[in-house]
């Protein structure tokens, strides 16, 4: 693999960007303006229902954020012509045919242009409604392709697909292609239309009982729990991202398609600046709850390796992807993106991590001002010990609470209720986020390993880093991302 400079190939470029309000995609858009200011056009789709409301998202979800302060103050009073000069806001759907687009003109014009499509849309959401799933993650995944298709200079088009589509086996995650009706547990008949048959007939049959909108939302998530484990997939979010995968996989023809698996993607190592983070992400969830007091326990093989990436990393693998897979007709190729096996971190470590932490910089109780004083987690290394701990410390508490209310007139309602409700919360996040406690497994990236040893061979820029063997985890932790996720995060 030869490769020769990374900006270089950026110049002049057109790229369309689809999910521009994401966290992977606003950090993308950030780095390509800022280190090759020749770039020709990046077309920058987001959901928005005309221009206008498209462009107030485009500049208070994304250049009006904290991300951007680096760009203005290098462009100074020129920031926003030069956004201005090198973007097209569209609004636009994929999940519909041509995106969504609905001016024939700019259609046309993109076709025209566009090098490079990158698909950063997708919901996240690991109970996500199996219709808006399926929609977004895996036909999203088709109509970008088809899109892809017909832009007469295209290059290469990127998805940015999630490592942990491989399931929770035990070993080396091998960076392989997902083939249709593969499953996870061997078990045959997975069709992607006919999951589309079985969504929609569910779909019409609860609109046609008259159900409430609540009620097809929590119908829609447990059929995407319930189709997904089937096949083996421990949740919506990576079943529909697995089967838009399938679907690339067998339609690409001869589009040059590279497919970017990160693992858990965290707060900037290093660009533009460390520590930028937004939204409460997978691990993020748990430094909240810790450093405000609310969790005591943790559940997990303290030897559990959480593979964790930081998304500048991320980006800069994208792009030296992009580069190196450039015109390669019909090519498919898959980059896990983590450090599970070059640089592992384990549960113990991020535990203590925290602890050390929020000691150190204990958070301000806003109700009374006075510090949050946080305890070392007790990590319950089974399912066993977790339900005991349960038991012991909320069910017969519950329990208890029911009698009494029962005998006081429903007095102590309200305060059952709320204890009823955070115990079901606790036991529905097990549910969801369980099998990944205890993965025995790391995450193969033999292919990513290639492309850094062909990047600094070929002497690329040195900004495009995507190696995680440069990070200490223990500064990681206790000075950028710790410290971003209270400034970015914390509420």
């Amino acid at each position: 693999m030869e490769l020769t400079s990374v900006l270089n190939f950026l110049e002049n470029r057109t790229i369309l960007v689809t999910g521009a309000t994401g966290f992977l995609a606003k950090i993308f858009v950030e780095k390509i303006l800022r280190v090759q200011p020749n770039v020709k056009k990046l077309y920058l789709l987001l959901r928005a229902a005309d221009d206008k409301s498209a462009m107030q998202r485009f500049n208070t979800e994304v250049v009006g954020k904290d991300l951007f302060k680096v760009l203005r103050e290098k462009c100074g009073p020129n920031f926003t012509t030069f956004v201005s000069q090198r973007t097209t806001i569209v609004p636009g759907d994929i999940t519909c045919e041509n995106l969504g687009v609905n001016d024939t003109n700019l259609l046309e014009q993109m076709w025209k242009e566009v090098d490079i499509v990158v698909n950063l849309a997708a919901t996240t959401n690991f109970d996500e409604r199996y219709d808006v799933a399926l929609g977004l993650n895996t036909f999203g995944a088709r109509y970008v392709l088809n899109f892809a298709k017909k832009c007469n200079k295209l290059k290469v088009l990127l998805h940015v697909s999630t490592a942990y589509v491989c399931g929770e086996k035990e070993g080396l995650m091998l960076e392989n292609p997902y083939y249709m009706g593969e499953t996870l547990n061997g078990t045959i008949g997975l069709d992607v239309e006919a999951e589309k048959k079985v969504m929609d007939e569910k779909l019409k049959q609860l609109k046609a009982e008259n159900a409430s909108e609540k009620s097809i939302t929590t119908a829609m998530k447990e059929l995407g729990l319930e189709r997904s484990r089937k096949y083996g997939w421990p949740n919506t979010y990576v079943f529909t991202k697995a089967m838009g995968e399938m679907l690339l996989g067998k339609l690409k023809e001869e589009v040059p398609l590279v497919i970017n698996r990160p693992t858990i993607i965290t707060s900037t190592f290093k660009e533009p600046f460390p520590g930028w983070v937004e939204g409460i992400r997978t691990i993020d969830s748990l430094a909240v709850g810790y450093g405000k007091g609310r969790i005591t326990c943790f559940l997990g093989n303290p030897k559990t390796i959480l593979d964790v990436i930081p998304a500048d990393m991320v980006v800069n693998s994208m792009i030296v992807a992009m580069m190196a897979h450039a015109d390669q007709k019909g090519s498919e190729t898959i980059y896990q993106i983590g450090s599970s096996v070059s640089n592992p971190l384990n549960i113990t470590n991020l535990r203590d991590y925290g602890f050390n932490y929020f000691r150190k910089n204990p958070w301000i109780n806003k109700i009374d001002g006075k510090p949050i004083i946080v305890g070392k987690v007790n990590v319950l290394s089974s399912m066993d010990s977790f339900q005991r701990y349960m038991a012991l410390h909320y069910m017969l508490p519950l329990k208890g609470l029911e009698i009494v209310n029962a005998a006081f007139c429903q007095y102590f309602q309200g305060k059952y209720l709320e204890l009823y409700r955070k115990i079901k919360f606790v036991m529905r996040l097990i549910d969801l986020y369980g099998p990944y406690l205890f993965l025995k497994a790391a995450f193969d990236d033999l292919n990513t390993e290639k492309l850094r040893m062909a990047a600094k061979e070929s002497g690329i820029e040195p900004i495009f880093y995507f190696d995680p063997k440069i990070i200490n985890w223990e500064d990681y932790f206790m000075k950028i991302h710790l410290p971003g996720v209270v400034r970015y995060v914390f509420k």
